[in-house]
């Protein structure tokens, strides 16, 4: 079993910036995928960005050139600088972990992302 606590969420002036990080306990058995998803009110949940297990980078268009998510493997964490924040980020953000071995899937408990003025 895993366990994802993310901290980080909050209220941010468009243009602002934010900083997301998420933390992995409990055996993952291998190796896996971490990073992040959004779900807007209304919308579906959608990806952000993650890092597969093999190392390469999933990402969103519209994160290119605002987000940068990064992973330390020795920590079992993830985090998401989220820079020049639109109201259309307005968002839960939810960190995601994906094990390899028994294809199991894990969920934080998310966190609000507010871009308002």
């Amino acid at each position: 079993q895993v366990q994802l606590v993310e901290s980080g969420g909050g209220l941010v002036q468009p243009g602002g910036s934010l900083r997301l990080s998420c933390a992995a306990s409990g055996s993952t058995y291998g190796p896996y995928t971490m990073g992040w998803y959004r779900q807007a009110p209304g919308k579906q949940r959608e990806l952000v960005a993650v890092f597969t297990a093999d190392g390469n980078l999933n990402y969103a268009a519209f994160i290119k050139g605002r987000f940068n998510i990064s992973r330390d493997n020795a920590k079992d964490t993830v985090s998401l600088q989220m820079d020049s924040l639109k109201p259309e980020d307005t968002a839960v953000y939810y960190c995601h972990l994906h094990t390899n071995v028994g294809g199991r899937t894990y969920w934080g408990q998310g966190t609000q992302v507010t871009v308002s003025s």
